[in-house]
């Protein structure tokens, strides 16, 4: 009976994974080869007509490589992966060993995913964690007008700050733990500072007492899933 159970439970546990392993690579400014796990929402196949959104999910440095299961540790992902549906389609990409985000390739598969499946370009946004909140920071200043929102998780923008203008009209989360030895939180204030300045659509979420791991309490909160999917492009 005890067997039965585990095996049961393994099975559902197993069954509550919706992600599928992608993989895209062609020329786009650079040369792209991003693998991805990409998950559908309940109803997808059912409603051939329905455009849905469309979230892009960058992970930070400790999941690089070729090993997509790395990807699950944190974020959307790990959530999908322990059975939370969300109303939307999410491409949780996978940076290679060594290498950073880049905005390009980052956009090449946000096109490549319009373009596939059915997705509602209103309503396409961008998120990451740590390296992936950086790369959030840097495509959404190369690329302002693909995305309707963007949630940079414990990241900056750099000197980037300084084209601040460039997102006036972009809604953005901003989350940092005030605590954060890894990367300081003064690099979310510099950014959102300059973002208020200009009367951008911008908010910031300081967790206080919390060190690098501000992701966990961001992607936990349904407020965050809320805000973001109300969020539209005009």
């Amino acid at each position: 009976m005890v067997r039965t159970l585990a095996f049961l439970l393994a099975t559902s546990f197993a069954f509550a994974d919706t992600q599928i392993a992608q993989n895209f690579s062609g020329d786009f400014v650079v040369k792209v080869n991003y693998s991805y796990l990409l998950s559908k929402p309940e109803g997808y196949e059912a409603k051939a007509k329905k455009k849905w959104p469309l979230v892009i999910f960058l992970h930070g440095s400790g999941e690089r490589g070729s090993d997509l299961e790395k990807v699950k540790m944190h974020g959307p992902p790990k959530l999908i992966a322990a059975g939370q549906k969300f109303p939307a389609v999410i491409a949780s990409l996978q940076c290679p060993s060594g290498d950073l985000w880049n905005p390009h390739g980052i956009k090449a598969v946000t096109d490549h995913l319009i373009k596939t499946e059915h997705i509602d370009t209103h309503r396409v946004y961008l998120t990451g964690l740590s390296m992936g909140g950086f790369g959030t920071w840097d495509t959404a200043f190369e690329y302002p007008e693909t995305f309707a929102a963007i949630a940079p998780v414990c990241g900056g923008a750099g000197v980037r700050w300084v084209q601040a203008e460039r997102l006036k009209t972009m809604p953005a989360w901003i989350f940092h733990g005030d605590k954060d030895g890894a990367v300081p939180v003064e690099n979310s204030h510099k950014i959102h500072d300059a973002l208020q300045k200009i009367g951008a659509p911008v908010k910031l979420t300081i967790y206080p007492g919390i060190g690098h791991d501000s992701w966990t309490a961001t992607y936990d909160n349904p407020e965050f899933w809320k805000w973001l999917f109300e969020q539209k492009r005009p």
